[in-house]
């Protein structure tokens, strides 16, 4: 079971590196590490599981962050019609995008980052992504909300990318042109 001790912080090198493509059909190594994945994810939003084993409460979680540098992903999160959002995907790539964007009001945090990073990020308001699921199934998932701005949030991981790279460094709070307000 992944805990927060597992998780690597800002500043390891493994954070800020390109992450390999997982070879498929996925190892049974990187079967298990993707279901641990989501494992974490799900556990953190359980109050009892959480409080029990000092998870910090998160909707994705990348293979990166734990120190693995492959191209895996975990997100389970409900968008605002209260519609389950729960993926483990290997090779999770954005293939189209809108051009309009979107941003969490609340800002974004990271289970790899201890500390608040105020400021707007800007994202796709609309993504459709390809990936690969644990029973070795490609999908394409449509995603909107929320769900698009966490699976480009995991996805950023995987190119070694964080969320307040994203930040206007000038005026941290300065809405991103074109782009719809997301309340969380």
């Amino acid at each position: 079971m992944i805990t927060m001790d597992n998780i690597i912080r800002e500043g390891h090198p493994t954070l800020r590196k390109v992450a390999a493509e997982v070879p498929l059909p996925a190892s049974a190594e990187d079967s298990k590490i993707l279901n641990e994945l989501l494992e974490y994810v799900i556990n953190s939003q359980n109050p009892e599981i959480a409080e029990k084993y000092g998870l910090r409460p998160g909707i994705g979680l990348a293979a990166p962050q734990i120190n693995v540098s492959k191209r895996m992903i975990a997100v389970h999160l409900k968008d605002e019609n209260d519609e389950l959002y729960s993926y483990a995907l290997f090779n999770p790539k954005i293939i189209s995008h809108s051009i309009k964007k979107s941003y969490l009001t609340t800002g974004e945090g990271c289970l790899s980052v201890d500390r608040a990073v105020p400021g707007y990020v800007p994202r796709y308001s609309k993504i459709k992504v390809k990936g690969t699921t644990l029973e070795g199934e490609e999908v394409i998932v449509k995603l909107k909300g929320l769900p698009a701005i966490c699976f480009q949030h995991e996805i950023d991981h995987l190119n070694g990318v964080m969320f307040y790279d994203h930040i206007n460094e000038e005026d941290p709070f300065a809405e991103p042109d074109n782009a719809i307000p997301i309340e969380r």
